[in-house]
């Protein structure tokens, strides 16, 4: 197996449980679980009781059709052929290059049912699939924050089992199917061989598994938490012109924490305030009087569409929750995301790829004549101080030397320290603006 040469560090991020990574594809305007669609499975209920080795997944019936989740069974472990098989195959090939993967987030797609002469068509279908993206905003504001990688899986057939029809089987690296459990549209994945694939990047922050078919559908599972680091899988079909948007709704959940915008029927939330920054049971005036949720953005012009306020409906229910706008990207696909998604988003973004990252070892003394190196984002404003006072000379310098920013040579010890704000407008919220800001130190010796 050849393995990418890459300088890249591998770093492992505390990957937050229950957190679901939604697929979606081109949603309308939700409505009751009995109408529109393809398919005839039940919507699942949140906190409907599951059975063990069960993982829940959110899918969406076609077209015109509105969002469901169900449980499937879980993945079987790998056999030692499977292991085996594994470990000789899937190459890293880097698709964008930004930096040092432990200042980036790194976007890891995995390919399904490409054989070994359509590993370059896979390769074609992800840049077409991350420009996409990256034209979405917040996205298309930080793109230098990410990494992107194709981990190539060979299948021995093209294509992916279910497509067109429900007998159509093809033996491929990930087992990628669609009519999963009776559900057409739904694509599901092996995700123990998911995990291996993955783990041969050097930090998978985001996996997406594009499966090789034009068939409209695709999978987010919510119940996978990775040894890797990476917070659920999301499936798309690599050709159909909506994927791209599956991907950037599921990237909602997993950078931003947001929660999904539609609801099922006209069911009533009744239980407490929720976590996620995007749903509330308070009103417009009872969150502007406790300076709570999005109480920041209330009035303010949304790049979705309208004003941000308390609109009812969200969370799978009708009523009982409020969300900030009539109709982001967390409810219907091909919108933008709102305000308060917007900075949520940013302040995921910087959660994997921090605002500040050091290149010169922090944890050793330095010399007066010794380079300081620092990776910072290109949004930072950057700032060095000796002993607390700043060094104007050397504003937004990556790269220093204690001398030129004026250290005394006293032969006393002194302290440098470099600091990194990202002033964005965008994010208001003081507990998101933590993520925002970084600062390194070192102890200089003459």
């Amino acid at each position: 197996m050849r393995r990418h040469a890459s300088r890249i560090s591998r770093k492992r991020l505390t990957v937050a449980t229950g957190v679901a990574l939604a697929a979606a594809l081109a949603v309308t305007a939700p409505v009751a679980a009995d109408q529109g669609g393809d398919d005839t499975a039940p919507a699942a209920r949140s906190g409907e009781a599951r059975s063990a080795g069960d993982v829940e997944v959110e899918y969406f019936t076609g077209p015109g059709g509105h969002p469901r989740h169900t449980d499937v069974a879980a993945s079987a472990p790998l056999t030692r052929k499977e292991q085996a098989t594994i470990k000789d195959d899937g190459d890293v090939v880097p698709i964008v290059e930004a930096g040092p993967s432990d200042a980036k987030v790194d976007v890891v797609f995995i390919g399904d049912g490409y054989t070994a002469a359509q590993q370059e068509d896979f390769h074609t279908d992800v840049r077409t699939k991350w420009k996409e993206m990256a034209a979405v905003e917040p996205y298309a504001e930080y793109q230098d924050l990410f990494n992107v990688w194709a981990v190539d899986a060979h299948s021995q057939d093209s294509g992916v089992s279910g497509d067109p029809t429900s007998d159509v089987r093809k033996n491929t690296a990930l087992s990628s199917a669609f009519f999963c459990d009776g559900i057409e549209r739904l694509l599901c994945v092996d995700t123990n061989k998911v995990e291996a694939y993955a783990s041969k990047a050097a930090d998978p922050d985001l996996v997406i598994v594009l499966g090789n078919s034009t068939k409209y559908g695709g999978a987010g599972y919510n119940d996978i938490t990775s040894p890797s680091g990476y917070d659920g899988i999301g499936t798309a079909s690599s050709d159909h012109p909506d994927s791209d948007q599956v991907a950037v709704h599921e990237t909602g959940h997993s950078f931003g924490k947001l929660a999904d915008e539609y609801w099922y029927d006209d069911s009533t939330y009744t239980g407490p305030e929720p976590g996620e920054s995007n749903l509330t049971k308070l009103s417009a005036d009872e969150m502007a009087a406790q300076k709570a949720k999005w109480h920041q953005w209330l009035g303010q012009e949304s790049p979705d569409g309208g004003t941000v306020g308390a609109y009812e409906g969200g969370g799978y229910h009708g009523h009982g929750l409020n969300r900030p706008t009539e109709d982001s990207i967390m409810r219907t696909l091909g919108r933008e995301f709102n305000l308060p998604g917007r900075e949520a988003m940013i302040a995921g973004f910087h959660q994997h790829a921090p605002v500040l990252t050091a290149v010169t070892p922090t944890d050793r003394k330095v010399r007066g004549r010794e380079r300081l190196r620092v990776e910072a984002s290109s949004h930072a404003q950057l700032r060095w101080y000796v002993d607390g006072r700043e060094a104007r000379q050397a504003r937004d310098a990556s790269s220093v030397t204690p001398s030129r920013l004026g250290v005394p040579a006293d032969g006393r010890p002194h302290t440098v320290t470099a600091r990194a704000t990202d002033p964005t407008d965008a994010v208001r919220d003081p507990k998101l603006r933590k993520s925002l800001t970084g600062s390194l130190s070192w102890q200089v010796t003459r």
